[in-house]
């Protein structure tokens, strides 16, 4: 064998563990995800939707190079602690969550996981950063509304339903600790607009009903439906009884004024989740949770339901229907 048929033999030896290299499939990577609501929730899988396009828009293709475990817990507090710890044993390399108890869960089971959430109302009462700009453990993503929006509910049921002198605020005590991060600004605004306030907590469908009647029993009642897991798979069930017993009710997603509600003031939900999509790709290619600021809501939507109003009897102000994003009918 001549000088340069050595090193021809010898380069292209080099040049295989190269070449297989380059044609290795990519590395798979895991992420755990963990639904506060049910599977059978069309809200949550059609925002579930969004989350997994936008991982796909930005090269995450699943069965290629990522991997989702997921688990709908159906505001369920024992399924969220059994999949939390499920998806913590799976060692994924991140965990998207939704609502503040699904991710309390996670917190519980890990301190070192990153985690993205989306739906927290309260990142630091809940105990899980002691900042949002620099959040201080392995937990980060997109807060559901500002404590402010509270009184807003409280303005606008008032202002669609202006006889309305007494609301009680609808909320499962087990999948929404976050009701004090409102109260501040739904008492204040309350007591310049001459409403009395209540809560009203309900720990199962079944004790649903009796509290809309009971505010259905005497001229001036009225319903804000707060945000947590229970009460939004229960949505349906608690506009029809609304619109049967006929009390005025406000709800936190614009959505739920398409299924019926009467009006619904809140965040765009499908937003956070793409949003949250695009963290997780970060942390996938090496970011901290400590670098990733957990941010606030920026854009509102107002959405009224005619027909609703209608059937109430309401009349909707000029004004209010000038504000209205959508206005249903």
């Amino acid at each position: 064998m001549n000088r340069r048929d050595f090193i021809m033999l010898v380069g292209g030896a080099a040049a295989w563990p190269l070449a297989a290299r380059a044609q290795q499939p990519e590395q798979m990577r895991r992420v755990g995800v963990l639904m506060g609501w049910p599977e059978s929730d069309a809200r949550g899988r059609s925002y579930l939707a969004a989350f997994r396009s936008a991982l796909a828009k930005l090269g995450w293709m699943e069965g290629n190079n990522i991997r989702i475990e997921l688990r709908w817990s159906a505001a369920d507090p024992n399924r969220m602690k059994m999949f939390a710890k499920e998806l913590v044993d799976l060692r994924p390399d991140a965990i998207f969550s939704q609502t503040t108890p699904a991710t309390s869960a996670l917190a519980r089971e890990t301190r070192t996981i990153p985690i993205v959430f989306v739906l927290v109302s309260d990142p630091i009462g809940s105990g899980f950063t002691t900042s949002l700009a620099r959040p201080s453990a392995n937990i980060t993503g997109f807060t559901g509304n500002d404590p402010a929006i509270g009184g807003k509910w409280m303005e606008l049921l008032k202002e669609i339903a202006p006889r309305t002198t007494r609301v009680a605020l609808v909320s499962n005590p087990a999948t929404g600790p976050q009701l004090q991060f409102y109260m501040p600004s739904i008492k204040a605004t309350a007591s310049s607009i001459a409403v009395e306030v209540s809560v009203a907590p309900v720990h199962a469908k079944e004790e649903i009903e009796g509290v809309i009647a009971a505010q259905a029993r005497a001229p001036g009642g009225g319903l804000i439906v707060m945000p947590d897991a229970f009460t939004n798979t229960n949505a349906e069930m608690i506009i029809a009884l609304a619109v049967r017993y006929r009390v005025p009710t406000i709800f936190n997603d614009p959505i739920y004024a398409e299924l019926g509600g009467l009006i619904a003031y809140g965040t765009d939900f499908p937003e956070l989740f793409r949003q949250a999509a695009e963290y997780i790709d970060q942390v996938l290619k090496g970011a901290k949770p400590g670098q990733l600021p957990i941010q606030q809501p920026t854009k509102y939507e107002l959405s009224i339901n005619l027909k609703t109003a209608k059937a109430l009897g309401l009349t909707i102000p000029p004004s209010l229907f000038a504000r209205a994003d959508e206005v249903i009918e």
